[in-house]
């Protein structure tokens, strides 16, 4: 993969956004590989995001962001520069399911996943062996009505030991306190094992094979306040039918969270994610 800086924007739609953002990186010497544009006309919000070869900049990474804020501030953006050779440190957060923690793990292992596993903490003890394995911390903490408070006090002082930079659930089973959800907006993922909205919460498998649905999926979305409702990232889905038992459905099911998950978490590492509200854009 080349070395690249990436510039993500969104700012309210107007004439000469992208003109203006392209004069500033060709006064730098910049060499665009990449664009993406996106123009909400309902909303009247545009997104950006810019794949820019980081040996062509001549001034430098820290120069070339500063400069870019006057632009910036001309248009009202929101906006960050971030760098392909500092990848985002990941904390893994898992229970007792093995497939979508093993599934990031080995394509982390094979190189194939643009960002750095740091730990992996756990409600239960069951994955320690299997983490270790990959030579990744692993940490126990387990979770009780009676000791959460606590349990996620000391998550949270393992999250910033390690200087992660973003949290992903890989079926963990806990809700997390309000105040995190809060603290780490649009820096937590999760996979829910369903094609939300339909079926959120508990067991949506046994929901789904109550109803008779047709086809059965998963969503990988960020983490809020409010369970199973924050921005979308990504989504799968599979074709079953009524022959099928739960436990079919779950068989197939665990095939499609892993790919949802790995496909909306790969987006996120190389910033192709935009959140806008509690929808997203998502240039994939």
């Amino acid at each position: 993969m080349s070395h690249v800086y990436r510039l993500v924007i969104s700012c309210p739609d107007q004439v000469g956004i992208v003109a203006k953002v392209a004069a500033y990186i060709a006064e730098h010497g910049g060499s665009i590989v990449e664009a993406n544009h996106h123009t909400d006309s309902i909303e009247g919000w545009f997104f950006m995001r810019h794949e820019i070869l980081a040996s062509s900049i001549t001034s430098g990474f820290e120069a070339f962001e500063k400069g870019f804020q006057a632009v910036a501030d001309a248009f009202d953006m929101t906006w960050y520069l971030s760098d392909s050779e500092q990848p985002k440190k990941i904390a893994l957060f898992a229970s007792k399911e093995s497939h979508c923690l093993a599934d990031l793990l080995h394509r982390w292992h094979e190189n194939e996943l643009p960002g750095e596993i740091v730990c992996v903490i756990a409600n239960h003890d069951d994955l320690r062996s299997m983490v270790e394995w990959h030579k990744v911390p692993f940490h126990h903490i387990p979770v009780t009505p009676e000791t959460k408070p606590q349990a996620f006090a000391a998550t949270e002082a393992l999250f910033q030991q390690y200087g992660a930079d973003m949290i992903v659930l890989a079926r963990y089973m806990q809700i997390l306190p309000p105040q995190m959800c809060a603290d780490y907006a649009g820096q937590v993922i999760n996979i829910h094992h369903s094609f939300l909205p339909s079926f959120v919460g508990a067991k949506p498998y046994h929901q789904a094979s109550a109803r008779g649905v047709k086809l059965i999926g998963a969503t990988c979305h960020y983490v809020t306040q409010d369970l199973d409702e924050g921005p979308i990232i990504e989504q799968d889905v599979i074709r079953v039918t009524h022959s099928q038992s739960i436990d079919d459905l779950k068989r197939l099911g665990r095939d499609v969270e892993k790919t949802v998950l790995a496909r909306g978490l790969r987006y996120h590492l190389e910033d192709r994610v935009l959140i806008h509200g509690n929808k997203t854009v998502v240039f994939s």
